[in-house]
């Protein structure tokens, strides 16, 4: 078999969010049984094709980089972690829809990831504005993924997905919420696999088809400056 071109995705969010196994489902299409703690990094990969059914269609390798640790963790772990932020070319933030605190430490993971040399612990999540031009100008595509959709009870649910929703806002990405014990959730022609399959397109089209060599990972690093973070 002929060698592959392939891109570069990060999983990112606290430990305990679902993150391996998110990655298991999406490169595997099986429930991983026995999901452990991430220590490190773990890669696996996905297959995927590019602009499926068109005459523009061609296979990739997608490199899902699942990321262990905590946001709080101390200095000397974060310098280790900074090196699986180089070279990215797309980013997945993972949450965990009955833990709000988890979707709040998706800004300290994403400023720990678009900024390597800064320190996320300054971040600030509070009712203030929140300057979502920064989103907007990333030029890494951004997936934002909501799992345990299924331990939410019936009568909260609207109110979490109006919030994901806001969230999903914030960072200029779509939002896939989902069970990742249950394959359906990402069954062909549903509309979260519509969706992934459109990020993995714009992944590999920021990578590969861009003008502007500066587009193509985090290799030179765009910082972003929060004012403050809001979190309704």
């Amino acid at each position: 078999m002929a060698s592959l071109d392939r891109v570069k995705v990060l999983v990112l969010g606290d430990s305990g969010v679902g993150k391996s196994s998110l990655v298991h489902l999406l490169c595997q299409n099986q429930v991983l049984g026995n999901p452990s703690w991430t220590v490190g990094c773990s890669v696996d990969v996905r297959v995927h094709d590019y602009k499926e059914g068109t005459p523009e269609e061609k296979t990739y390798y997608i490199e899902l980089w699942d990321v262990g640790g905590s946001v709080g963790s101390v200095s000397s772990i974060k310098s280790t972690r900074a090196v699986f932020y180089n070279s990215v070319n797309g980013i997945i933030l993972v949450h965990d829809l009955t833990n709000k605190k988890s979707s709040q430490n998706l800004y300290r993971w994403s400023l720990e990831a678009l900024n390597k040399d800064s320190s996320p612990t300054g971040v600030i999540v509070s009712n203030g504005d929140y300057d979502r031009e920064q989103f907007a100008e990333n030029a890494v595509p951004l997936l934002l993924i909501g799992t345990k959709f299924d331990q939410i009870p019936e009568n909260k649910r609207n109110d979490v997905l109006t919030r994901t929703a806001f969230l999903s806002e914030d960072y200029n990405a779509e939002e896939i919420n989902l069970d990742c014990t249950n394959p359906r959730y990402l069954a062909a022609g549903t509309s979260n696999a519509v969706k992934l399959s459109r990020f993995f397109d714009k992944v590999i089209e920021k990578r590969y088809f861009t003008r502007d060599p500066s587009q193509t990972g985090f290799t030179d690093r765009k910082r972003f400056n929060f004012k403050s973070l809001h979190y309704d």
